[in-house]
């Protein structure tokens, strides 16, 4: 499965990314979303959704070899990560966090969470 936005349906409401971080971190703290949305205005007036697309880039920089892939999604080991966030540094896509109250890095684990509560159908898991 592969995690897929459709970004002219995006009001910028930001509900996937409260979901993100309840479900993977128990906080209703946006800041610990796996996905980012940036609004591109004035021109052309549209949402920019920035996603996980599982592409392994941060397994291949992490140096103690603590994200590993897992049925299509790469998972952070935070008791092997060493918190030095190389990860986030080579993340094409700008979706590999580094948080202040945590000790690894933050990414997508394809939870669905921001699928199902997303109101007007912009995220989407389709099959890779």
């Amino acid at each position: 499965m592969r995690l897929t936005a459709i970004p002219e349906r995006c009001s910028g409401c930001t509900a996937c990314r409260l979901a993100c971080a309840l479900a993977n971190y128990g906080r209703v703290n946006p800041a610990l979303a796996a996905l980012t949305i940036r609004g591109r205005f004035p021109a052309p007036g549209t949402y920019e959704i920035a996603l996980c697309d599982q592409c392994g880039a941060c397994a291949e920089a992490c140096p103690v070899d603590a994200i590993a892939e897992e049925d299509g999604v790469y998972r952070v080991d935070e008791d092997a990560c060493i918190a030095c966030f190389e990860c986030v540094e080579a993340c094409p896509h700008g979706v590999m966090f580094a948080h202040p109250t945590l000790d690894a890095p933050i990414k997508c684990t394809l939870c669905e969470a921001c699928v199902e509560i997303c109101p007007r159908d912009a995220l989407a898991l389709v099959d890779a």
